[in-house]
């Protein structure tokens, strides 16, 4: 008879957030302190060893072990192939709600969500790179056309970031994400001197995976943003811009890739200064003349204007 606590190799695999949820009362101070770390940074644990798991929270490589075997695997391997399928499958839904609702209690969600969300910036901050975000900007910049696309919870990033970038570059297309087989005809003219860029976080569209192959097959320079260089749609693009994001129940806290892109965005302004502030100057014009905006809100867009090419003037005289 097996043992109740061993698992076989098909549930070994399965479903590990949940069942530390279900153990986590049980477990000592430093084997929660793993739970922790495991739940918020699963894709990096998977690729750590028992003893650097321990080393990274604190504990000794023997309660890692403990831990593996308390949450009902054979030892740390065990333990691992269910981080593996985790990070090769994601989370569905009902996980996302059965781990945060087990965790947090209605008093502690407003703290609890707002420090994710900074501890996520401040990680992006920490991790992005400079060069690979540089090089981001000057693609952008020589493309002959820019395609976005970002399908679900990413679609508004995809639309904000079209939003501006019609405001600094021409030929600007978001591309309609309503069906798979019309994506491909909106891309059917992209090519070698053009640009997509891709946005997706777990968990993963495989209609931006399969748009970014067919603009790569098509000599398109391919930007991601995404969460890891080992997300799927990295497969394509030479310009990976890594923003950590969350989980909030079935809610994808995207606080930090938006941060990402409203630093493209201050880029890119920064790049075609003149270009922008013409293009500004001719909206307020037509927002003033079709009454886009009431009187209070054109007096603000206006002084905004005004104060960041102020600011601007007196970075570039320094």
């Amino acid at each position: 008879m097996k043992d109740s606590k061993m698992l076989n190799k098909e549930e070994e695999t399965k479903e590990l957030l949940p069942r530390i949820q279900v153990h986590y009362k049980q477990l000592s101070k430093g084997q929660k302190r793993l739970a922790d770390y495991v739940c918020e940074n699963y894709d990096k644990a998977v690729f750590l060893t028992a003893a650097k798991l321990g080393e990274i929270v604190g504990v000794s490589e023997s309660t890692v072990v403990r831990f593996a075997t308390q949450l009902g695997y054979k030892g740390y391997p065990g333990f691992q192939k269910a981080l593996e399928e985790l990070v090769r499958n994601k989370l569905n839904s009902i996980q996302r709600m059965e781990v945060t609702y087990g965790r947090i209690t209605q008093s502690q969600i407003l703290e609890t969500v707002l420090q994710s969300d900074i501890e996520k910036i401040k990680l992006t901050l920490a991790e992005i790179d400079q060069t690979v975000f540089d090089e981001a900007i000057d693609t952008i910049l020589r493309a002959k056309h820019i395609y976005v696309i970002g399908i679900r919870s990413c679609a508004p990033l995809a639309t904000f970031l079209n939003f501006y970038l019609n405001l600094i570059c021409e030929n600007v297309v978001l591309v309609n994400t309503t069906g798979s087989t019309e994506i491909f005809e909106q891309l059917i003219r992209i090519g070698e001197d053009d640009v997509i860029i891709g946005i997706s976080f777990p968990r993963y569209s495989m209609r931006t995976l399969k748009a970014l192959e067919f603009a790569s097959n098509r000599k398109a320079k391919v930007i991601t943003l995404t969460d890891s260089i080992h997300s799927p749609i990295t497969l394509y693009s030479s310009c990976n811009l890594i923003a950590r994001s969350d989980m909030a129940s079935i809610v994808d806290s995207l606080v930090a890739p938006l941060s990402v892109i409203n630093a493209l965005i201050v880029a890119l302004c920064m790049k075609r200064q003149k270009e922008v502030v013409g293009t500004l100057e001719t909206l307020e014009d037509i927002w003033g003349e079709y009454q886009v905006y009431s009187g209070d809100e054109l007096n603000r867009v206006t002084d905004r204007i005004s104060s960041n090419l102020t600011e601007t003037e007196g970075k570039n005289n320094e």
